[in-house]
């Protein structure tokens, strides 16, 4: 398969795998490999991970979309966590990396698209995501009350109430306590319970502006 064939099955396709190119052409699997290695070291190519490719901006159809792209750098994943609290305002920082939570090990990617994370969870609260959609792609993302439980499981340490205000977290409203407290039931948390009593406890105080967040 030459680069000019390749472009003209896949060139719609913001990014692509080997196992795509395997299914489009007779050639043998290790071969087109190589040949996409190859491509990918003269820059007719963008690494994404091992075994996946983006074009270079120059012969790009459609946009890469990096949130579309965290859901299949490592599967199954969601975005969660930081990236999720940023998303729906719950914290007013800008977060720069793509924070995912998957029931696979732990991985790191960097790539032209930007840096994804992806942390641990077990598979029983590998739950309450939704597909949004971002940028014309629909996205598996959690929802605001699975991101928070997402983020404080895996930040070590309890959630006291100056630790929860030190956070600066903000639009509580978005947060159904009902379900922030059902999906905590999942973790089987002591810990993640606490701490969903410590949030409801803040978020009031919020409300009533005695809180300085």
């Amino acid at each position: 398969m030459t680069y000019e064939e390749l472009f003209e099955r896949l060139g719609g396709q913001a990014f692509f795998d080997l196992a795509m190119v395997v299914q489009l052409s007779d050639e043998p699997r290790a071969s087109l490999r190589v040949q996409l290695h190859r491509w990918s070291k003269k820059g007719r190519l963008l690494p994404l991970r091992r075994g996946m490719y983006a074009w270079p901006e120059s012969r790009r159809r459609v946009p890469l979309n990096p949130a579309a792209l965290a859901n299949v750098l490592m599967s199954p994943s969601y975005l969660s966590g930081a990236w999720a609290l940023g998303f729906y305002g719950l914290i007013p920082e800008r977060v720069v990396a793509y924070t995912s939570v998957t029931s696979r090990a732990p991985r790191r990617f960097e790539n032209v698209a930007g840096i994804f994370e992806y942390r641990h969870i077990k598979r029983t609260a590998f739950l309450g995501y939704q597909g949004i959609e971002i940028e014309g792609a629909k996205v598996q993302v959690a929802t605001p009350e699975k991101a928070l439980l997402d983020f404080w499981h895996l930040s070590a340490g309890p959630w006291t109430p100056v630790r929860m205000t030190e956070m600066r977290f903000q639009n509580f409203d978005v947060v159904k306590p009902r379900r922030l407290e059902e999906q905590a039931r999942q973790f089987r948390s002591p810990r993640l319970l606490a701490a969903v009593k410590v949030w409801k406890a803040v978020a009031q105080e919020a409300k009533e502006g005695t809180v300085e967040l």
